[in-house]
């Protein structure tokens, strides 16, 4: 792609998606909802895009929707702060993707093992419903993401939109994508990757039982099989 040839490395692309403000509405909102929660007001609120995080050289990529308003962006990290974060770490480090159970703030200590965690859109939306041309903006990032990892081989995506991101850069263009379906627990393989369908570990899909720990579990232990295939 030749828009993102220069950037170098993550960092550098990182940098450049901290200062973006293409989404309007999105600007406005990841902005508006500082201290809107009454359990964190008087925090400083990062209220800027989020960028992924952990190892980029690692062998899998997990894709989000975008931050969650008291979350990532009010931390500045992605997956961190808030009851999705709870969920999803304290089941990634059951079976060895994280060096702890928890993810709390930038500075906790947390890594990743042989991952990098991301999200399909960088700033939080309004009920977290990005428009498509929202998610448009933002594929370049997630695009530079995916070419950065010269090391992948399993993607885990969280959601239907995560799924449907991750399908725009790897499926074949020549190829209908209608059979590629979202389920849960479902694998394809694009470009010499698998893709790991997953809900998402949200608070609604948690406590309605549609995504069990259990369930999850299984599924986290297949995505490490295959990265070490």
């Amino acid at each position: 792609m030749a828009s993102d040839e220069r950037w170098i490395s993550i960092a550098e692309m990182n940098d450049q998606l901290i200062s973006c403000r293409k989404c309007p509405r999105l600007v406005q909102f990841r902005e508006a909802v500082v201290g809107r929660d009454k359990r964190f007001r008087g925090q400083a609120y990062w209220a800027r895009p989020v960028p992924g995080y952990g190892d980029i050289n690692g062998h899998i990529l997990i894709v989000g929707l975008a931050p969650a308003a008291s979350g990532g962006n009010r931390t500045g990290r992605v997956f961190t702060g808030d009851k999705s974060s709870d969920f999803l770490v304290s089941c990634l480090h059951e079976v060895g993707i994280t060096n702890q159970p928890t993810s709390e703030s930038r500075d906790d200590g947390l890594k990743y093992n042989d991952a990098y965690i991301t999200a399909a859109v960088k700033c939080v939306p309004p009920d977290n419903k990005p428009t498509p041309e929202e998610i448009a903006n933002c594929s370049v990032y997630l695009r530079s993401e995916i070419s950065m990892m010269k090391n992948l081989r399993v993607i885990l995506v969280l959601g239907q939109i995560a799924f449907q991101a991750v399908l725009n850069m790897l499926a074949d263009p020549a190829v209908s994508k209608s059979k590629y379906r979202f389920s849960h627990g479902a694998i394809y393989s694009l470009n010499g990757v698998s893709i790991v369908c997953s809900y998402h570990p949200s608070p609604r899909n948690v406590n309605t039982g549609k995504l069990s720990r259990d369930d999850f579990i299984g599924v986290l232990r297949k995505v490490k099989e295959l990265a070490s295939s």
